[in-house]
């Protein structure tokens, strides 16, 4: 399986793509940002200076480690960060695993590279749009069209259905009068 990257396949999506035998990229895609990261803001100090009380309820030491509306302890941001790490660890492991000839401390600081930067890196095995890939491929490989389409709502269906009628008995009225309906 070849992945093909046109514009970003970045933490998530560079572990989707990672999977395939052959990645190639165009050479202003992102590529990379293998790496965890999460941000969660504490309003706290906020409720507090108002008067509302927050009661975190929780079972199991931490099973709540940090919260948007309690008082976070240092105890439970550690945990937290910790769980991070593991997260990482097991990312750098599956990108280890499917593309054994990176060299994972080297790619796996979070940071994002473009095309060329990232073939330098072996994140990716070549440089391409997909339409130059497709283009390649056509001569020895069936190509086949994929288009997802949105199923319209019955109201949808009439209002385009109202909009073709009216424009036909527009043009016809031009064509019976050999003028512009519209002056």
């Amino acid at each position: 399986m070849t992945v093909a990257v046109d514009k970003v396949a970045a933490s998530g999506g560079y572990m989707m793509a990672c999977v395939a035998d052959h990645i190639v990229a165009a050479p202003f895609a992102i590529i990379g940002s293998i790496g965890v990261v999460a941000e969660v803001p504490n309003v706290h100090r906020f409720l507090k200076k108002h008067d509302v009380d927050v009661d975190v309820m929780t079972a199991g030491e931490f099973k709540r480690t940090v919260t948007l509306l309690g008082e976070n302890t240092e105890k439970g941001k550690q945990k937290f960060q910790q769980e991070l790490e593991e997260t990482h660890q097991l990312f750098k492991d599956f990108v280890s695993q499917n593309r054994p000839c990176v060299d994972i401390n080297k790619v796996a600081t979070g940071e994002h590279w473009f095309g060329q930067q990232a073939l330098d890196l072996q994140l990716i095995d070549g440089l391409s749009t997909s339409d130059d890939l497709i283009l390649q491929k056509m001569p020895d490989c069936s190509v086949i069209s994929v288009k997802y389409k949105v199923k319209k709502t019955l109201l949808q269906k009439l209002g385009k259905q109202s909009e073709e009628t009216l424009a036909a008995l527009i043009n016809r009225y031009r064509a019976k009068n050999g003028q512009d309906f519209i002056h």
